[in-house]
């Protein structure tokens, strides 16, 4: 056992031991009536060992979708020192305008790295809250810039957790599927990033008192996707404590007590047909009913009883209380707790569970910062429509993007995700609508077309046709019961003095197999680089590039599309990077044309390098492969010669990373790196920095 002993949780005795009788007997109702000491630890265990019913072999085995969406966590402030994701050893990081690494974030007058916060019980802190709303989140994206954290959301936003703080988060992800490139939808607050989740967007196109962008909860009238379910004849439910009642005088469950109610995270209640709907109706049935903590029910009875009974539906959203909710300056590891019953709940009859996926996620940032730069859209620069996705602009809201959103955890807990994996396919808060849509057979309108050329449909973190059996060392969340019903004061950590990079954890994790085959090539043709970008695969994927001192630019690539983007080269050089989805990066540098450098993957897991001298002489080419040890070979090419350069990446898990110079231009530089798909499973990048 970890997550509630001295070695893991450094500093004074367990919370739970301060528990006073009064505190005991209420956590003891809210639990469900069960000893909040017993089967906690148990629920990571019993979910991890039930095997899945399978029929099909496909995702229609599954019968029961849950969505719990938590709040205001970063990827990289949970899980960027986790094995095996893009984390913060990330080998190739976006670099900013300055010509320093992402990490390096300045506050005007020095930079300020990741950092872990000098506090024992650092998972049990109320660690304050950062701005992060649509202006403060546009302005440390800065145009793509990425490079005003620190000034737009205050030091904390650099601040991280481990493995020691938050270990039931951790073990969660090393008995299933995380993903380390799942994005919330908007870049600001949370009633929007949830109105994606519920309704495919934000009212994007003005209709039913959109465009949304902030928690202004003023009534909305567009058709929300539990309708879409309702008229589909899919059952559906929203499981909440109800507070002091989920209608305007209950201030829609969002009450001055934090341990009871729903914080107003079932943002259903903000659109007219749920506010106007009564007893009998099943929009009223099913989003404005819930348990009453107030009068002694547990959060869990209502969930509990349904699985019992073979009653659950089969789409659900739970919501937590405000306390439980991890928003911060509430302890992750309330959250942990609660996470921790639902699981219980939820796997009270293996049978149901056994055909259930639930899908645990963060609705925004806050304001914590996270290093890779979202896929936003430009017009122009896009094989695929981008209306609605750009915001024109208006007195109190800059114009921008509407996203996508900095990227927040995304456990996929399920039968058919077990065994610690990675999968590092873009998602966003529409992916999950998408995973109902292809489960279902119920379309949402809403969700724009640039967005499903981006954001995958969660099914790759699944594999339906066979599943890992190990359980994992388990943690007990026993210690995490609140000791009081009190709000506490902010937790501010202090930068420290002396900085470094945080390294991940040790050693690979297991990855998905994705439908990536990506590609950019470069062309020097008078004063400009033709840059080529590629999706050869079956999702499309957005490119990121950057050259010092110079605004980023984006181009989005649709399935089975190519788009030119013309880029400055000057005769005294030029540089860029190009970073796309799952570790996919390309460098381009030099002065002179006349060496042209193309890449393509095959599905034996090779990179074939076309070489080919359109200069007037001949040249000598340096091949450097990183995954091999550095190992360099040379190519000679005479004028108008073409060669091919194989380099097999299956020792690197599929992985390479090739860089090619040239006697011909002293600036000359083709880096070529990324992940060759196959079809297979693979593993996490090797290249990653760690402990």
């Amino acid at each position: 056992m970890f997550g509630c002993t001295a070695g893991a949780l450094r500093g004074p005795a367990p919370i739970i031991s301060r528990v006073t009788n009064l505190n005991r007997r209420r956590f003891l109702q809210l639990a469900g009536g069960t000893a909040a000491t017993s089967l906690m630890s148990a629920s990571i265990a019993r979910a991890a060992e039930i095997s899945p019913a399978r029929r099909t072999g496909t995702i229609d085995d599954i019968e029961h979708v849950v969505v719990l969406m938590q709040e205001n966590r970063s990827f990289d402030h949970y899980f960027g020192t986790l094995r095996g994701v893009r984390g913060y050893g990330d080998p190739r990081p976006v670099t900013l305008p300055g010509g320093k690494p992402v990490w390096y974030q300045s506050d005007g007058k020095r930079d300020i790295l990741p950092f872990r916060p000098d506090a024992d019980n650092l998972g049990l802190k109320f660690i304050q809250d950062l701005p992060h709303g649509w202006n403060d989140t546009h302005a440390a994206w800065n145009g793509g810039n990425y490079d005003k954290w620190v000034p737009a959301k205050g030091s904390t936003t650099m601040a991280y957790l481990t493995r020691d703080d938050i270990p039931f988060h951790y073990a969660l992800a090393d008995a299933f599927t995380v993903c380390d490139a799942y994005h919330c939808s908007f870049m600001g607050s949370t009633d929007p990033n949830r109105y994606y989740l519920w309704t495919g967007y934000t009212g994007n196109d003005g209709q039913g008192g959109g465009p949304v962008l902030g928690n202004d909860e003023l009534g909305y009238s567009w058709t929300t996707y539990p309708e879409r379910l309702e008229k589909a004849g899919v059952s559906w439910k929203i499981y909440q404590d109800i507070g002091d009642g989920l209608n305007a005088e209950g201030s829609w469950g969002w009450i001055e007590d934090a341990y009871r109610g729903n914080y107003g995270d079932n943002s259903l209640l903000y659109f007219n047909q749920y506010r106007t709907a009564k007893p009998g109706n099943p929009l009223y049935e099913k989003a404005v009913t819930g348990t009453n903590a107030k009068q002694g029910q547990g959060f869990f009875d209502l969930l509990a009883a349904d699985v019992k009974t073979g009653k659950l539906p089969q789409v659900s959203w739970v919501v937590a209380p405000e306390a439980f909710t991890e928003h911060p300056n509430w302890p992750v590891n309330y959250g942990a707790w609660y996470l921790s019953q639902v699981l219980d709940a939820l796997t009270a009859d293996p049978a149901v569970w056994s055909k259930t996926a639930l899908f645990i996620t963060y609705d925004e940032n806050d304001g914590f910062f996270d290093h890779v730069v979202p896929p936003y859209p430009v017009a122009g620069q896009s094989t695929v429509d981008t209306t609605g996705e750009i915001h024109v602009g208006s007195a109190s809201h800059p114009a921008g993007v509407y996203g996508l959103g900095q990227r927040v955890p995304m456990l996929v807990v399920s039968p058919w995700s077990r065994g610690g994996w990675v999968c590092s396919e873009t998602f966003d808060h529409t992916s999950i609508v998408r995973f109902l849509e292809k489960r279902f057979r119920v379309q949402e309108p809403n969700i724009s077309p640039w967005r499903r050329a981006v954001c995958g449909d969660l099914t790759s973190a699944f594999d339906f046709r066979r599943t890992d059996r190990g359980v994992p060392e388990l943690p007990d969340t026993a210690c995490y019961v609140p000791p009081d019903n009190k709000r506490h004061p902010d937790y501010v950590p202090a930068v420290p003095a002396k900085q470094a990079l945080p390294p991940q954890e040790r050693g690979l994790r297991p990855a998905r197999a994705l439908a990536y085959d990506l590609g950019a090539d470069a062309v020097v043709t008078g004063s400009a680089l033709q840059v080529t970008f590629a999706s050869r695969g079956g999702i499309g994927a957005g490119f990121h590039v950057t050259t010092p001192g110079a605004t980023p630019q984006t181009f989005t690539v649709s399935a089975g599309r190519t788009l030119t983007g013309s880029l400055p080269a000057p005769p005294t050089g030029y540089d860029y990077t190009v970073h796309g989805p799952n570790g996919f990066y390309r460098h381009f540098a030099g002065a002179a044309a006349g060496v042209e450098v193309t890449a393509h993957h095959d599905r034996a897991g090779n990179v074939r390098v076309e070489l080919l001298n359109r200069t007037t002489r001949p040249v000598r080419l340096t091949l450097e492969n990183a995954y091999d040890n550095g190992r360099r070979s040379t190519r000679f090419l005479w004028p108008g010669a073409r060669q091919t350069a194989t380099f097999g990446s299956w020792s690197s898990h599929n992985w390479y990373d090739v860089t090619i110079t040239s006697d011909h231009d002293p600036k000359f530089v083709r880096r070529l790196a990324g992940h060759v798909e196959t079809g297979r499973p693979s593993t996490s990048d090797p290249a990653t920095i760690t402990a």
